[in-house]
């Protein structure tokens, strides 16, 4: 069926691998009930019951992945912009808002499996791929394990754990338990919509595990990917400024444009922006992110 859809402070930045927005009132998400919404249910992935949700009706499939302690919910504010022209396809990744959890740890390459899944459960055969956080970095484990699927890329990694600020790891270790998490907004946000409310201490040790085993990536994988990609960093990020260009040379870029062909790559640095403030600036990202996914692909891609 081609591309269309036809089925359906530590603390504050969260973790390295993600982080969640407000869902209630004076939040940034659910004070307006998705206009664009056209479906949404439940997909049978890999053992998973995985919320997702379809917007826009017409136009070429962008599927979004949120970062770890949110939901789908962290991209609202920027659906009426992303779904202009385009089906956009939101999920709640394994444990996270409305898909309960199953009996396995969280990993970078499960979560890249389940993606496929659910892209496949909707007949879509290729993708965009936009990611944020834990989502990002599931969305480039997309793209390295099922690269046909993959279009165009958007979101940054660390790619090696040294890409971190060291004292944010730090926060890992002393900062990050269900107990400091008890009674904060997340947890209230994650209690609003997850079908198994009191799972929520589960969800704490299993992103902190995550991030834990998160293993570096060979830079020829870096290098390999096909997809064209944009790169996304707050000048005030959990990923240090170095190592976002230090990506953005692997997929090609750092070139005098006006000499050589332009790169698969684009690197956006965000200023006056942290990590957990990244995914809120939906002016930007708004206007950036459509305009790199509308630009014609490059020839042999």
């Amino acid at each position: 069926m081609g591309t269309s859809v036809t089925r359906r402070s530590f603390l504050g930045t969260a973790v390295a691998g993600g982080a969640a927005m407000r869902l209630t009132p004076g939040g940034l998400a659910m004070t307006d009930p998705a206009p664009t919404l056209v479906q949404s249910g439940h997909a049978p992935v890999n053992g998973l019951e995985m919320y997702y949700e379809v917007h826009g009706d017409c136009g070429p499939p962008l599927l979004l992945l949120h970062g770890s302690m949110g939901s789908l919910e962290m991209f609202r504010p920027l659906l009426p912009a992303l779904s202009n022209g385009r089906q956009v396809i939101a999920v709640d990744q394994q444990a996270h808002g409305r898909t309960a959890d199953v009996d396995r740890p969280l990993r970078y390459e499960q979560l890249a499996d389940d993606a496929a899944a659910v892209l496949r459960f909707l007949d879509v055969d290729r993708a965009d791929v936009f990611g944020f956080s834990m989502g990002s970095a599931a969305g480039w484990q997309l793209a390295i394990w099922h690269p046909d699927l993959v279009r165009k890329l958007v979101g940054a990694i660390s790619y090696k754990k040294e890409g971190i600020y060291p004292e944010v790891l730090a926060g890992l270790e002393t900062t990050f338990s269900p107990e400091v998490f008890a009674g904060t907004p997340i947890e209230a946000d994650y209690r609003a919509i997850a079908p198994h409310p009191d799972d929520f201490p589960t969800l704490v040790l299993k992103v902190q595990d995550l991030t834990r085993s998160a293993t570096d990536l060979p830079v020829e994988t870096i290098r390999g990917i096909a997809a064209p990609t944009m790169i996304i960093v707050g000048d005030a990020d959990i990923i240090t400024p170095e190592h976002a260009v230090e990506l953005f040379r692997l997929r090609g870029g750092g070139v005098p444009g006006d000499f050589a062909p332009m790169p698969l790559a684009q690197l956006a640095v965000l200023p006056g922006t942290t990590h957990m403030m990244l995914v809120e600036r939906t002016e930007w990202l708004g206007s950036m992110v459509p305009a790199f996914l509308d630009a014609p692909m490059p020839e042999g891609t």
